[in-house]
């Protein structure tokens, strides 16, 4: 469990309050807005109304004693960025921002972001990929160079272990998992046999899998 410190309580930003409950974190969160505090008070710890750009106000938080500072602010970006700042300057272990424009992912981690989130760009290009291919069911990317699909059984596979396949020494993709009747299984050998109607999630580098399974 992580103590979060959450900025800015927009449509994303109740989105992550919503999963880091489910998660069992504990949140404070703040906005300006006290209509919005107040809708994310069933999902977090505490919440205050209050100007996170004022150095004063974001110190009686006690920015040094949160494990990640999020700030999800999304219709100013002269508020994030100056939120971001003063919350590096006051001694945040980590800082998250949310960034909308590659610009501003740019400026926000000049001025103190450690990270940076891009909700929209993320969001397309794992839609492009999702759903351009009628075979992949969900994409994880790693970094530039590696992802993680999940993937049915190629009818050719089925009926076959995983040792005979061998697609480590073929196409330098690992097998991480497989996915049957909606439960994951992660202890794998190379005699489990692969079975038509399940699912596996395969790590690689991205030209080796768009090579394996044609993407």
């Amino acid at each position: 469990m992580k103590s979060i410190l959450l900025i800015g309580l927009g449509r994303f930003g109740k989105h992550i309050a919503m999963h880091l409950n489910q998660l069992g974190h504990q949140v404070m969160a703040v906005d300006n807005v006290e209509e919005r505090v107040e809708s994310a008070l069933p999902f977090v710890t505490n919440a205050q109304i209050g100007d996170s750009t004022n150095g004063d106000f974001l110190e009686s938080l006690g920015i040094r004693n949160f494990d990640v500072c999020i700030v999800a602010i999304g219709n100013d970006f002269q508020s994030s960025l100056e939120t971001t700042s003063l919350l590096k300057e006051l001694g945040a272990k980590l800082v998250v921002a949310r960034a909308a424009r590659d610009v501003q992912e740019k400026f926000l981690l000049r001025n103190g972001a450690d990270e940076v989130v891009y909700p929209e760009k993320q969001l397309a290009k794992w839609t492009a990929i999702r759903y351009s291919a009628d075979h992949i069911l969900d994409y994880i990317e790693l970094d530039d160079d590696h992802a993680m699909f999940e993937i049915p059984v190629p009818p050719s596979w089925a009926g076959r272990s995983i040792g005979q396949i061998d697609i480590r020494k073929k196409y330098n993709i690992n097998i991480m998992g497989i996915k049957r009747g909606g439960k994951l299984e992660l202890s794998l050998s190379p005699d489990m046999v692969l079975t038509e109607g399940s699912t596996m999630l395969v790590l690689g580098k991205n030209k080796d899998l768009q090579k394996c399974f044609r993407i």
